[in-house]
């Protein structure tokens, strides 16, 4: 699972984004690249598969955009050299959710610096992911509509996502 970690950026990302976007979206580069390291540096003997849930595309679909002309084209190029050396997933299964429940979900969540996000930064970065998924051809998506699922709270949600996923794109 993706290590949540208090990013001293985010908080502040929010309340003035052009200004935090490129520190913040490193910091989670960072973070993410190391998290990876560690998990896929040692496979597990017992396992054919890993299961993450984010691969480290996701810093750069944000980083496109949060982070505008010199400093994108840097994030880039540090993106693409630390990305090189991670392997690239046989799926990606990307959980569909629509804007309202987002927000709801961001509102569960309880973190105080995220109950002001825009509906138009949501967007932005579903749009981000979507653009993503048409431009890479090497990895099968999967795209789940999970607005009609509780899979956290709803085991019956949870096997059908399970089912969905390892019956029908099973290696």
């Amino acid at each position: 699972l993706e290590q949540f970690e208090d990013n001293p950026f985010l908080p502040k990302f929010y309340k003035s984004p052009e200004k935090y976007a490129f520190p913040l979206e490193l910091s989670f580069l960072a973070s993410r690249y190391q998290q990876l390291q560690k998990e896929l540096g040692a496979p597990d003997l017992f396992s054919d598969f890993t299961i993450a849930d984010y691969f480290i595309d996701k810093s750069y679909i944000f980083a496109r955009q949060t982070i505008k002309g010199d400093e994108l084209n840097l994030y880039s190029r540090l993106f693409y050299i630390i990305s090189s050396n991670l392997p690239r997933p046989d799926l990606l299964v990307f959980l569909y959710l629509d804007i309202p429940h987002l927000k709801d979900n961001i509102a569960m969540r309880g973190r105080s610096y995220e109950q002001n996000i825009q509906c138009s930064y949501l967007e932005a970065i579903q749009s981000g992911y979507f653009d993503y998924f048409k431009q890479i051809s090497e990895i099968p998506i999967l795209i789940i509509d999970t607005n009609d699922m509780d899979f956290v709270k709803k085991e019956s949600d949870y096997e059908y996502l399970l089912d969905i996923i390892f019956q029908e794109h099973s290696p």
